[in-house]
């Protein structure tokens, strides 16, 4: 069976296929999340504290993974087009849904995440695609729909995977290997190719290499500050995929059900802002402007949450937290003009090897420092001290950003136009 591609498409239409294989796949990743704790501690025999380190280090090894894999899949794309990229990796995240849901130890669920992990480069192939089919003005409002995808997938699979999870850890896994052949399928039959020929580049494995993304950067002028505040960004929001959780188990005793209802909540709000605001937001404030004001909030709701005394202020808490979701997308359309249109693999597959990093060293931090919070060997016993640490990393962020970008932080946008 080939993986041969349909003519080149430059349309909406292709936007929409993308923005449902991407939601597709995103379901299939929420429905596990609110299940894996449980799943650990069954295979694993753990406490919650402990499993939530070991969590920690599953998702360590998940990013190890993705580090390698983004630079060289986005890399792999720039030369053999974005289709049999994207179609790759959700097929090999369908087998690794299985390889969990018949894990008998835990060192099958590190391989679990490992292929997760080198599977995950769909996002590099997905904002890759965006950018091959879009103008440069355009994108923050496209890769902002590619946001509300992954809102729509954390809506559906939670929600999901928590009902699911009633009936045992392993059952939501299955459900998500049926959903990642669904995607396959779709895709196959339906998703066209974006990146024609002509356009299209000799694959050099130096290019590849995941620890050589700072030389990459450094090759296009004002690409490594921007990267800088991305990786202290998903550092610090490393924190949720961590401890959410855990945090949620340990301080309200919420069952699977619940975790996946918090999770779907969020999955709305970051739809509505991603997918309803990002093109509007930008076109009033700028992306910059827009960029900066999701770093605020970000940091602000972060302390927040470790305040709340009760769920209802939780969810409250998520409308406040909607607009940190401009800061990727935003801080993303900037870089797509820093490198040219033959390189946009390459930039994607290295933004995706950086963030990658930060969260490994982000999601190991964070699971440590809750670990130990939690542990009775701390001066005090709190699941909130996480958050708290995790605001100022993101404040951290907002005022390497405003260093770096003076200017287009003081310019206002023209009508119809984004900065």
């Amino acid at each position: 069976m080939t993986i041969s591609a349909p003519p080149p498409a430059k349309s909406k239409s292709a936007i929409t296929f993308i923005f449902i294989t991407v939601v597709l796949d995103m379901i299939g990743f929420g429905i596990i999340i609110p299940v894996l704790p449980q799943l650990i501690e069954t295979v694993g025999q753990m406490s919650l504290a402990e499993a939530a380190k070991m969590s920690a280090w599953m998702f360590a090894a998940y990013a190890v993974a993705t580090f390698v894999a983004g630079p060289l899949m986005g890399n792999l794309s720039d030369r053999f087009g974005r289709r049999p990229l994207l179609l790759i990796a959700v097929a090999g995240l369908g087998f690794d849904y299985l390889v969990h849901a018949l894990a008998p130890t835990l060192g099958w669920l590190f391989v679990g995440r490992i292929l997760a992990g080198l599977c995950g480069a769909s996002w590099v192939i997905a904002n890759a695609y965006i950018t091959d089919v879009t103008e440069p003005s355009e994108r923050s409002k496209y890769f902002g729909m590619l946001g509300a995808a992954f809102g729509l997938g954390f809506i559906l699979g939670p929600a999901i995977g928590g009902l699911l999870g009633e009936f045992g850890p392993r059952v939501p896994f299955y459900a998500a290997a049926a959903i990642s052949v669904l995607n396959f399928a779709f895709g196959y039959f339906v998703l066209p190719e974006s990146l024609p020929p002509e356009k299209r580049r000799a694959f050099e494995w130096r290019r590849a290499n995941p620890f050589a993304v700072f030389g990459v950067f450094a090759t296009y002028k004002g690409v490594l500050p921007l990267v800088a505040v991305l990786a202290l960004f998903f550092f610090a929001t490393s924190v949720y995929q961590a401890i959410w959780t855990f945090w949620g188990i340990a301080k309200f005793e919420w069952s699977p059900a619940m975790v996946g209802l918090s999770l779907a909540a969020f999955g709305i709000v970051t739809a509505v802002f991603q997918g309803a605001l990002s093109g509007v937001g930008a076109k009033m404030f700028g992306e910059a402007r827009l960029a900066l004001i999701g770093l605020g909030l970000g940091a602000v709701v972060l302390v927040a949450y470790g305040l709340v005394s009760a769920p209802w202020m939780v969810f409250a808490l998520m409308v406040v937290h909607g607009p940190e979701g401009f800061v990727h997308p935003m801080i993303t359309a900037i870089l797509t003009r820093l490198a040219p249109e033959d390189a946009q693999g390459e930039l994607q597959g290295g933004l995706s090897g950086i963030t990658s990093l930060a969260m490994l060293f982000g999601t190991v931090f964070f699971g440590q420092v809750f670990g130990y919070f939690m542990s009775g060997t701390a001066p005090i016993t709190s699941p909130d001290v996480v958050f708290w640490v995790a605001g100022g990393v993101v404040a951290a962020a907002a005022l390497l950003f405003m260093f770096v970008m003076p200017q287009a932080l003081r310019t206002k946008p023209t009508a119809g136009e984004a900065t």
